[in-house]
């Protein structure tokens, strides 16, 4: 076998709106297309994480956001590679945002936890999002 595996620094994006819903995307590629997750993608050369995780939410939802912290980093295998995501925890740029899927996405929704309960989530978000305590109301 040859060495590690590539590692390719990708970001997430958890968002909640005021009332506590958590905001989902509907993933149109690989990897886990067709599954619910978190907004995110490859951290493009040249960029830090926090610009990163701004563009691709705009990119996927259209929502203006403002990181804040890191909530926590997972591990994704892929096709060769692995993919290094850090979430972010981010709060909405303004009121009266309404999400409309765009890029790779295909769905985007604010849910909470009975909503979320019934998605098909992308393996490891729910409990990844559990461990770090930002799982929706």
């Amino acid at each position: 076998m040859g060495g590690p595996m590539p590692e390719v620094p990708c970001v997430g994006a958890v968002v909640h709106d005021e009332a506590g819903r958590l905001l989902l995307i509907r993933r149109g590629h690989a990897p886990s297309a067709g599954l619910w997750s978190v907004p995110g993608g490859r951290v493009e050369p040249g960029e830090t994480e926090a610009e990163a995780v701004v563009r691709e939410v705009a990119e996927e939802t259209g929502l203006r956001v403002v990181p804040r912290s890191v909530v926590g980093r997972v591990r994704i295998p892929g096709d060769g590679v692995v993919f290094t995501v850090t979430d972010w925890l981010c709060t909405l740029a303004g009121p009266d945002q309404v999400p409309v899927a765009g890029d790779d996405a295909d769905d985007v929704l604010f849910v909470d936890a009975g909503a979320l309960a019934a998605l098909e989530m992308a393996p490891g978000v729910v409990s990844a999002l559990g461990r770090w305590g930002v799982l929706p109301r």
